[in-house]
């Protein structure tokens, strides 16, 4: 699939502010499953300096930084990406890795770690513990068909919300909760994996969705590290396996290092809003 994106994002200010340094990873991932064919980025008012950076996890990010006062900020990207993925399970599993719990070699257990340990405390959340417990038996600890109950379970289960600000919430609150944004969402199936042992990433990005839909937002998801099938995605809160209809902007094993946009300004008692515009057209 070929896609052409327009992505705005407009920040206002009820005064003036002074613009602190920003990161903006709105650039798409380009590997494998998806390449970047042009990408326009447009900033008013205009930085005094960009620079570009891949980051730890192998996003190309920019930093930006400016100079002055302004009472807005507007980030416009322009990109074309082609994505290639029509089949989200071709693979074939390394044959030590088809079951719970996985035996990793020594050398990638040690890199897996940061996508392996739990979120948000040194253990993790009993509600998030039962969940994963519920789906392995019910799976028969096969990891295939563990990521596929668990992707349909969370689905079926919460209740999708728009929330576009804050950060993701802990996995066990959504359970509990029984709701989400789709960041929520993509945290709690992390969280599960990580519970079974199996190695998970958070990513942000677009998806196609109905075409007719009046109103689009960026999107998040999971992915989950399979040996012998690489990095593979889950989107729970679509209940789908990730293939062509995704485009991947950023990944981490941290949900704040994959956002969007971040950055500040110097100014006390200032109130601001967001607003956002997202045009994804395929020419397939």
């Amino acid at each position: 699939m070929r896609y052409q994106i327009v992505h705005t994002t407009t920040y206002t200010y009820d005064r003036s502010v002074v613009l602190n340094p920003h990161i903006i990873r709105l650039r798409s991932r380009c590997d494998g499953t998806q390449k970047l064919l042009s990408f326009f980025l447009e900033i008013d008012p205009e930085p005094i300096g960009i620079s570009h950076i891949t980051d730890l996890d192998g996003n190309a990010i920019l930093q930006t930084w400016f100079g002055g006062s302004t009472d807005y900020l507007k980030i416009e990207v322009r990109s074309e990406v082609e994505t290639y993925r029509t089949n989200p399970f071709d693979y074939l599993l390394e044959p030590w890795a088809l079951s719970l719990p996985i035996d990793y070699p020594a050398s990638m257990l040690s890199q897996l770690q940061p996508y392996l340990q739990p979120q948000y405390q040194i253990n993790a959340d009993p509600a998030v513990i039962q969940l994963a417990q519920d789906i392995g038996f019910a799976a028969d600890y096969q990891i295939a068909t563990f990521l596929m109950q668990l992707n349909q379970r969370i689905y079926e289960n919460c209740q999708y919300i728009r929330r576009e600000t804050g950060e993701a919430l802990p996995g066990g609150v959504t359970w509990n909760q029984k709701l989400g944004s789709c960041r929520d969402l993509a945290v709690l199936f992390m969280e599960v994996c990580r519970a079974v042992g199996l190695a998970a990433r958070f990513v942000s990005g677009y998806q196609q969705g109905d075409p007719d839909q009046q109103k689009r937002d960026l999107h998040a998801w999971a992915e989950v590290y399979l040996p012998g099938a690489g990095w593979r995605g889950y989107d729970p809160s679509q209940g789908l396996a990730v293939a062509d209809s995704y485009i991947a902007l950023a990944a981490s094993a941290l949900p704040i290092y994959a956002a969007p946009i971040t950055g500040g300004w110097q100014g006390t008692g200032v109130r601001s809003q967001i607003k956002t515009h997202l045009s994804l057209i395929t020419n397939d």
